[in-house]
């Protein structure tokens, strides 16, 4: 057995309808089907796959440690994506993986969750327009 790919989040929280939006408007992830769980929930799509399975909880999770410090998504159009951070008014924070290059907006869901949104060395965005460069 060969592992090929890494399918999806699943995602406990109590806060499902702020959740959702987090996910659709700032990230832009579409909703998409999902099974007949008898838990409530939303599966969001990147592309044709539901990346992030969201599932209702009725009181939000007490875990002193994150097991997993965050989850990343590739994508293209580094300089809409943070006017579309600062129009929503997110948070971030701007680094450069050293010897590639790649940039890294680190953001944080509703529930407290680190993102991780990568784009290549060749997006380009004039970084100082940005205040959440750090």
């Amino acid at each position: 057995m060969a592992l090929i790919d890494l399918d999806h989040v699943n995602i406990r929280t109590a806060r499902l309808a702020e959740m959702r939006r987090f996910y659709g408007r700032v990230l832009g992830l579409e909703e998409g089907p999902r099974p007949p769980f008898r838990v409530g929930g939303a599966w969001l799509y990147c592309g044709p796959r539901a990346a992030v399975h969201l599932v209702e909880v009725d009181e939000p999770l007490e875990v002193p440690k994150p097991r997993i410090e965050h989850f990343a998504f590739q994508a293209e159009g580094l300089a809409d994506f943070l006017e579309r951070l600062q129009d929503y008014g997110v948070a971030y924070r701007i680094s450069t993986v050293p010897g590639l290059e790649t940039r890294q907006v680190n953001i944080y869901d509703p529930d407290g969750n680190h993102i991780e949104i990568a784009f290549v060395a060749r997006e380009r965005a004039d970084l100082s327009d940005y205040p959440g460069e750090g």
